[in-house]
């Protein structure tokens, strides 16, 4: 199954001068028009960039990377904030079956390593614990509270999210009633933990971004948003699954990330290929950068590559060196 706010050190980069619009000056007004230039640029939100551990899923699956070793990764990459996804756990000894007190060996150790290298807890992404839209209801429940654990490990840990999938019933109706239940059950335990439940468009009707939307607005919770992400728009696949055939209906991208936005707690920066001069192929990142910042958003941009061309930390980098390029940043 396919998966799914980062710069040196500690570093913050200011908001591009491309993406944010700060206009040159005419030559007559130099003096006065270079003041209001540094002041705006002084004063713009911060470009804050993270990574998804799903971008190291090979090195952990393929290779037995330690999956505690994210944060350090993490931070040789020059990230600042840290995205888990819980799958990449479940083989682990000191964490397989996730009892109680594995639990607390992720929550532990986790927190240590992020402590050790000094980065920000942001998201637990959430897989393999059931679906939220499952047409029957005690299916539906059960899922609900096989997330309750992660919910309390995100609060531990000092996360403000847990992302989750909509996957369930493939009736369009059927899945809308679902999913606005499951949501509204999750989010209401979450909210007891200062927790936010984002969804992504994660493949089928949660791809459809006007579907999402009209979900997460029936939901109407402040801690029930997006997590909109710019490469998951197949709604529909060859052979009816979510990720493991060829696409042949696919959401517009652009359309989809502006409608996803006004709810958006977190945002994924997907990237799979690039060409000669750095631009990923599939993904307009100026265009789409474009519409994250005209949304408003200052919140983390996570990296996430899924690529097959590059290795991990090549395509890992390039995200990276594509986002400060298109918000005018330098490494």
């Amino acid at each position: 199954m396919k998966r799914r706010d980062f710069v040196q050190g500690t570093l913050q980069v200011g908001v591009a001068i491309s993406v944010f619009g700060i206009h040159s000056c005419k030559p007559k007004q130099k003096e006065k028009e270079e003041v209001v230039t540094k002041e705006e640029v002084k004063t713009a939100p911060m470009l804050k960039l993270s990574l998804a551990q799903w971008s190291i899923h090979r090195m952990i699956k393929e290779e037995g990377m330690d999956p505690y070793m994210f944060a350090s990764k993490a931070k040789e990459w020059g990230f600042t904030g840290l995205e888990y996804v819980n799958q990449l756990y479940e083989n682990e000894p000191n964490t397989k079956g996730f009892s109680e007190e594995a639990m607390q060996h992720f929550v532990q150790r986790s927190k240590a390593e992020s402590k050790k290298h000094g980065l920000e807890n942001l998201i637990i992404m959430i897989d393999h614990e059931g679906d939220l839209s499952a047409a029957d209801e005690m299916e539906r429940k059960a899922a609900v509270e096989n997330h309750f654990k992660w919910v309390d490990a995100a609060a531990e840990l000092g996360c403000h999210s847990v992302r989750v999938n909509l996957m369930g019933s493939k009736v369009a109706e059927e899945w809308t009633t679902a999913s606005v239940d499951g949501l509204t059950q999750l989010s209401n335990y979450a909210k007891t933990k200062n927790i936010n439940v984002i969804v992504e468009n994660h493949g089928g009707f949660s791809s459809h971004a006007q579907m999402l939307v009209d979900v997460i607005k029936q939901v109407d919770l402040p801690n029930c948003g997006t997590l909109p992400d710019f490469g998951n728009f197949c709604v529909k696949r060859e052979d009816g699954s979510y990720f493991s055939s060829a696409c042949i209906e696919e959401y517009d991208r652009y359309q989809g990330i502006q409608e996803l936005m006004p709810y958006a707690k977190a945002v994924s920066a997907k990237s799979h290929d690039f060409d000669q001069e750095g631009n990923e192929t599939n993904t307009d990142y100026a265009r789409m950068m474009k519409i994250v910042s005209d949304a408003g958003y200052t919140g983390y941009v996570g990296v996430e590559y899924e690529g097959d061309e590059l290795g991990e930390a090549e395509g890992i980098l390039a995200t990276k060196e594509l986002l400060l390029k298109v918000t005018g940043q330098s490494m």
